[in-house]
């Protein structure tokens, strides 16, 4: 038996070491494992009577919740203030990915070496890095939070660039290919590729927009919610951001096009949808891709763009009028300037080309102002 002030070290029949000390409330507490070697548990005992002076003291029992009944709490207080669908992909990263390597494991025997090798064992699977990506900033949130919390010390998951998505190059329509697009898609679509190419809107605003949206006599369109898919079911709700909840002016010929479009294809009354479905009723991204998008592009002359990149146009022609950085941010809908940036830096040097383009498409729309049929 060994002791030092405020700690005792002992050693056992199968010839490890335990140490245990007495914290500052009086109660004596054991090392959350044992030692190889007597030196080793009195490095312990030494390192906790530092910490202990410093008023660093951690208690290692605190960590002993389960991970799976700390990531339920964890959640259970985010869940408020998340939108639904991040909610669920939650919700599904942790029942899937996360929780059934981690959750009978307690949060403070939890190791940067653990996190490593699930992280390893999940890139040799079949899911996308993007995903891995996902799965640990997920697991990241859970140990921060329990740091906050006091359940441990310093978090095992703080890996540089391991919660970093690698996204496919953003790709910029012309406007002439704009025109194509739109052609391709049919009448009942023209407006809807127009809108998406000159405003800047997310899907999910698009396809909320209702009529008391949209006001053709000022070229105004007012983005007030956005149309979401959580677990194959459509909800409306709030924009993405409080940066989401904003005015755009749109062309003239964008506004026509949309005129034309609540004409024929709007749903009635002030709530009516401006772009249903065929059918009736909210317009589902998959089905709109598969049936219309995918043949447009392939008919343009574009495959492989993607519907998000005519909000990748849109930016950017905005970029290169040479507005201010906050009001681009405020056009696209962006809290931080990061990405008004991105655009920004795209048109460097091209404004010029874009100008001439955009002449070259206000031509072509004085030359073709009928919609083509489709």
């Amino acid at each position: 038996m060994g002791r030092r002030r405020s700690g005792t070290v002992r050693r056992f029949s199968s010839g490890r070491w335990q140490a245990r000390f007495l914290e500052p409330s009086g109660e004596r507490v054991t090392a959350p494992n044992t030692f190889a070697t007597k030196t080793e548990a009195q490095r312990w005992l030494a390192a906790v009577e530092t910490d202990v002076g410093r008023g660093d003291w951690h208690d290692p029992r605190a960590g002993d919740v389960p991970f799976a009944d700390w990531a339920a709490r964890w959640l259970a207080v985010k869940d408020p203030n998340l939108a639904p669908s991040t909610a669920d992909l939650y919700r599904y990263l942790l029942r899937r990915h996360v929780v059934p390597h981690f959750g009978d494991v307690p949060v403070g025997r939890m190791t940067s070496v653990d996190v490593q090798d699930w992280l390893a064992t999940l890139h040799r699977s079949d899911l996308s890095p993007n995903t891995v990506a996902k799965a640990y900033r997920v697991l990241r949130g859970t140990l921060e939070a329990a740091v906050d919390a006091g359940l441990i010390k310093e978090s095992p998951a703080s890996f540089k660039g391991a919660g970093t998505e690698r996204h496919p190059e953003m790709r910029i329509a012309t406007p002439e290919q704009v025109v194509a697009l739109a052609h391709a898609a049919g009448a009942r679509w023209e407006a809807l590729v127009l809108t998406a190419a000159y405003s800047g809107l997310r899907w999910g605003e698009l396809a909320g927009l209702r009529r008391s949206d949209v006001d053709t006599t000022d070229g105004i369109i007012r983005v007030t919610r956005k149309l979401g898919e959580v677990n194959g079911t459509l909800a409306f709700g709030p924009p993405k951001s409080r940066a989401g909840h904003r005015t755009v002016r749109i062309p003239t010929f964008v506004v026509e096009a949309l005129t034309r479009h609540l004409d024929q294809y709007a749903e009635e009354g002030p709530d009516g949808l401006v772009f249903p479905a065929v059918e009736g009723g909210p317009l589902r991204r998959s089905n709109f891709r598969r049936r219309v998008w995918v043949p447009a592009t392939e008919a343009a002359g574009v495959p492989g763009l993607r519907f998000h990149d005519l909000r990748h146009t849109a930016a950017t022609l905005a970029a290169a009028s040479g507005t201010s950085l906050k009001a681009l941010m405020t056009r696209i809908g962006h809290n931080s300037p990061a990405a008004a940036l991105r655009y920004q830096h795209v048109v460097d040097g091209q404004d010029a080309d874009i100008v001439k383009y955009l002449e070259r498409f206000g031509e072509q729309a004085d030359d073709d102002p009928e919609p083509s049929s489709g």
